[in-house]
């Protein structure tokens, strides 16, 4: 009688069985590696971007990016107008017109 043949069945399931768990740990590895690689890249993304802003901020308020100061009149108080100094007179200005 001949045995060899379920022997051979048997091992060659066993083999089909360890390939199909070794496939299926790959992919599921796979899978959670994508999942880490995704967010790491969106954290790392999401830095970028608000140290970007940051940084465009800094120059435009503090660093040479900065509007330069313009000295400003202080308004008068409201309600009341300053009167003129009565020992302040105004002249007008003489005109010069050409000659023909």
């Amino acid at each position: 009688m001949a045995t060899g043949g379920k022997n051979r069945d048997g091992r060659a399931a066993r083999e089909r069985s360890r390939l199909y768990e070794a496939r299926r740990r790959f992919h599921d590895d796979q899978a959670r590696r994508r999942t880490r690689d995704n967010l790491i890249a969106g954290i790392v993304g999401g830095v970028l971007v608000l140290g970007l802003i940051g940084s465009q901020t800094a120059y435009f308020l503090a660093g040479p990016g900065a509007p330069a100061p313009t000295p400003t009149s202080t308004p008068a108080p409201t309600g009341t107008t300053p009167a003129p100094s009565p020992t302040a007179t105004t002249t007008p200005e003489p005109t010069v017109t050409p000659t023909p």
